[in-house]
């Protein structure tokens, strides 16, 4: 991450702030501007794999859903304000929001189905802060996919390998369960997608055979 703005601000002044039609991303952590690095070729083929199938499970089922190019979450402090790389928004919910028309800005969690976080180097983001925030918004569903198994070993065990952690909201809090190699992920959201986390991982791809 790079910091830009070392001033400690509200949300709101943050949506006040940010530049329209940015080519860049940026969150608020703990009051300060971020801006949010440009990923690795992986890592956005990771983020356009997952979004690409669960569009796709959504039309499937013809689910009230929808996955939005830009939206800005706002969690419960007012220190904070996250874009995750997948949102799935209900729309039934929409309604009820009192930003999202305008500003699409999310302010409740029962209007998000699942929240993923691709994970790259601020890795400390996602397994703290966010898993946290996210928690305390109640979202039902976060997915931490840390293709690389970069991750703290007290998060993905020793030694770190690629893992994917779905963390479900169960009376409040997130209960974790992990997925690596060819474990088939289990999604409440999602009860009938069948994806490995290898293949999430792998975008898709097939796998290289050793020459």
């Amino acid at each position: 991450m790079i910091q830009t703005i070392s001033k400690t601000i509200t949300f709101d002044e943050f949506v006040a702030w940010y530049p329209e039609n940015s080519v860049h991303k940026y969150e608020l952590h703990n009051g300060v501007i971020v801006e949010m690095p440009l990923g690795t070729g992986d890592h956005a083929d990771v983020i356009g794999f997952l979004s690409s199938e669960i569009n796709f499970e959504i039309r499937r089922l013809q689910l009230p859903y929808s996955i939005p190019g830009h939206c800005l979450l706002k969690p419960v402090r007012d220190e904070a304000g996250y874009q995750p790389d997948v949102i799935v928004l209900d729309r039934t919910a929409l309604a009820n929001e009192p930003r999202y028309k305008k500003e699409s800005i999310i302010t409740m969690g029962s209007s998000v189905r699942l929240a993923v976080e691709v994970v790259s180097t601020n890795w400390r983001d996602d397994y703290h802060l966010k898993f946290a925030d996210y928690e305390e918004m109640g979202i039902p569903e976060y997915w931490i996919a840390d293709y690389l198994g970069l991750g703290g070993r007290k998060f993905i065990g020793n030694p770190k390998q690629p893992t994917l952690s779905v963390c479900q909201l169960v009376d409040g809090e997130y209960q974790v369960k992990q997925f690596k190699g060819d474990d088939i992920v289990e999604s409440l959201a999602f009860p009938e997608l069948r994806l490995t986390a290898e293949v999430i991982f792998r975008a898709g791809l097939p796998a290289t055979e050793p020459t």
